[in-house]
């Protein structure tokens, strides 16, 4: 079947036209990379696309749309986190022609995995995988998102979350540091005011009172700068207590995921840093965790390929 797939983010939308079965890889023959700011909502963004894409969207029978923000009750609207933004499926079906569905942009991640190709994956922790294991998807990037799936193929099942927005626990005086001012900024912190990009200059104007972009810092940490690289070790050492605590919540005996354009930027540096022993730190549960195999995705395009493979499964 052809359909129509998006990823639309905070920052960043990918939206594409695929060939799929279900349970399949999706082909992909028209794909477009925009940037959400440029748009006033997300049925401009869509019709932006739509009629760029012209012929190529003949054949299509149905659009999945994976969103930064949760998803109503009925699947019929979503909020954007990130962005002023809502979406409604009935709008939405009234611009492109077709039956549209929303799900979580996390649903989508753990969609895509099911789907990623080996070579996408860099291993951390080999653990002790259980085929039918449950599997989890974290990302770090302009939110923090989490979602786990069941099953494979036409037996997937998605279990979408808010994990990111579970309060942070400081681990340590530099994260209390951390949690203090932001809880003076914010009256709560989240897990994705700290473990996000927004979070990565969070911390770091903390540690250092300087506001630089992300980007910069990432820039900055990868060239050895003292004290971007201390931002990056206070993230990191955030991030692994994150996941390990969403390890323990969920056991993914079928691994855990990596994702997020903050993750696959900072990639170096986290191979490198001792993510993996703050993850298994779990005291008289350290050997259960270390069971758990941890993965980090690089495949930049995952949420719009798990997007169209829940189009097929429409």
């Amino acid at each position: 079947m052809k359909v129509l797939a998006g990823d639309l983010g905070g920052t960043k939308a990918l939206i594409g036209i695929a060939m799929i079965d279900p349970g399949q890889t999706p082909v992909f023959t028209h794909t477009r990379r925009l940037a959400s700011a440029d748009f006033s909502d997300c049925r401009a963004l869509l019709a932006s696309f739509c009629a760029e894409a012209g012929e190529a969207l003949h054949g299509v029978t149905q659009a999945c749309l994976a969103v930064a923000g949760p998803i109503s009750a009925d699947g019929r609207q979503a909020r954007f986190t990130n962005l002023p933004w809502q979406a409604d499926v009935a709008v939405l079906a009234a611009c492109t022609g077709m039956p549209v569905k929303l799900v979580n942009d996390f649903a989508a991640v753990a969609a895509g995995v099911t789907v990623c190709a080996a070579d996408q994956l860099v291993t951390l922790q080999a653990g002790t995988p259980l085929p039918d294991g449950l599997r989890l998807v974290i990302g770090a990037g302009t939110g923090l998102g989490v979602a786990a799936m069941l099953g494979e193929g036409t037996t997937l099942r998605i279990l979408p979350s808010e994990g990111g927005h579970v309060g942070f626990s400081p681990l340590n005086a530099t994260q209390a540091r951390i949690h203090a001012e932001l809880l003076a900024i914010h009256g709560r912190v989240t897990a994705e005011r700290v473990i996000s990009g927004p979070g990565l200059h969070a911390i770091h104007q903390v540690l250092t009172g300087q506001s630089l972009d992300p980007a910069e810092i990432a820039q900055r940490a990868m060239a050895d700068d003292r004290e971007a690289l201390a931002t990056t070790d206070a993230f990191f050492s955030a991030y692994a207590a994150f996941a390990g605590d969403m390890a323990m919540a969920f056991l993914p005996r079928g691994g855990l995921y990596l994702a997020g354009g903050v993750t696959q930027r900072l990639l170096p540096l986290l191979e490198r840093s001792p993510f993996l022993a703050t993850f298994n730190a779990k005291a008289e549960h350290a050997a259960l965790v270390a069971q758990m195999p941890v993965h980090v995705l690089t495949d930049t395009a995952i949420g719009l390929s798990g997007a169209a493979v829940l189009a097929a499964l429409s």
